[in-house]
């Protein structure tokens, strides 16, 4: 157990009969000169105010309160933990108990102190970036932790994203919305929360979509597919290799949709394709199999082959294979990782 600030008891000091009992035994144990050298001190700045409180403060009480609900006897939560309060499990130190009851001022002072004390130095910690935000972005990011837990947002896409330097207000947009399961279906409390995080974060407006450019056969190679991969990057830059169908453009969004994410997740280092679509002369030419998901051949056909710069090919192997529920290739010792789609889009496994 970590040693208790005496600043902290003193701030948190609201004359309940159990804190009464601990000053008057600390006091009983404290020597004269001691209680005198504290009253100077004490005493010397009689004007000093109390600091103001964090910016973002209000805005993550005010939101967590809304979702969390508060209530005052314990009650088991819909995973079978004993909990109180606004989501508390834990009095003092010692787990809830079924039967264990509080007052309402004591259920505002333990989320005060959990906000304050835990989950938002974590946000903090996890993303440094946060110090400079503003503070109702603070208070959306500290509640979404709250009802997640630091675990989650530090393993989550949306951190990976942000550090990775991705644009703060895209980023929530697009990955909060994801976190609305619970027990493996989308629940509406958690669907609104989210909402209610994002707008939050965003100031209410969303930024203006514009107008989603279509891409064509004929697109020049520069034309993003997403964000950070280009159309001429599944042809390696060559016109011979250049998609000859629309449908073919469409398979290799939903897959430059996920190399996205591989490259998200290793921290925005550089992707870089080896192969992408072949046409048949040209998977003659390497020497490609008769039914190579590379020729792109019917709709919801394709593939990629792929690797990280800098990044551990045998982890990008392993991660595919775990969050891609298509075709993967086990091409990590000979320097890359296949993604794909066949008919049907069953899920398929092998090695080279």
């Amino acid at each position: 157990m970590s040693m208790i600030q005496l600043r902290n008891a003193a701030k948190h000091f609201k004359q309940l009969p159990h804190q009464l009992a601990a000053w008057d035994w600390l006091q009983e144990r404290i020597s004269k000169e001691t209680l005198e050298q504290f009253a100077e001190l004490y005493r010397a700045d009689p004007v000093a105010k109390e600091p103001l409180p964090a910016a973002w403060l209000a805005s993550a009480l005010k939101i967590i309160k809304k979702w969390e609900g508060c209530r005052l006897e314990a009650y088991l939560c819909p995973a079978g933990v004993p909990t109180i309060g606004y989501g508390a499990t834990r009095l003092a130190n010692q787990a809830v108990r079924i039967g264990d009851k509080i007052t309402q001022q004591e259920a505002d002072q333990m989320l005060l102190h959990e906000v304050e004390s835990l989950f938002a130095p974590g946000v903090f910690e996890l993303l440094p970036l946060a110090k400079k935000w503003r503070g109702e972005q603070v208070a959306a990011i500290v509640s979404f932790a709250y009802n997640v837990g630091l675990g989650a947002l530090k393993e989550s896409t949306l951190r990976k994203r942000l550090l990775a330097g991705e644009e703060p207000n895209k980023v929530v947009i697009e990955e909060l919305p994801r976190w609305n399961k619970g027990g493996g279906k989308v629940l509406e409390g958690l669907v609104n929360r989210r909402k209610d995080e994002v707008a939050l974060f965003t100031g209410g407006a969303l930024p203006k979509q514009q107008e989603p450019v279509r891409l064509r056969p004929t697109s020049p190679f520069s034309a993003k597919l997403t964000p950070h991969i280009a159309i001429g990057e599944f042809a390696l830059y060559k016109e011979e290799r250049r998609f000859a169908a629309d449908y073919q453009i469409k398979t290799a969004t939903e897959l430059a949709d996920f190399l996205e994410k591989v490259r998200a997740h290793f921290g925005g280092k550089p992707l870089i394709i080896t192969s992408g679509y072949r046409p048949p002369f040209v998977n003659r030419t390497v020497g490609g199999a008769s039914g190579s998901e590379h020729l792109y051949n019917a709709p919801d056909v394709g593939a990629v082959d792929f690797y990280i710069q800098g990044v551990d090919i045998y982890k990008v192997q392993e991660y595919c294979d775990k969050n891609w529920p298509h075709s993967v290739g086990y091409g990590a010792p000979k320097g890359f990782v296949h993604l794909g789609m066949r008919k049907g889009r069953p899920r398929v496994r092998w090695d080279y």
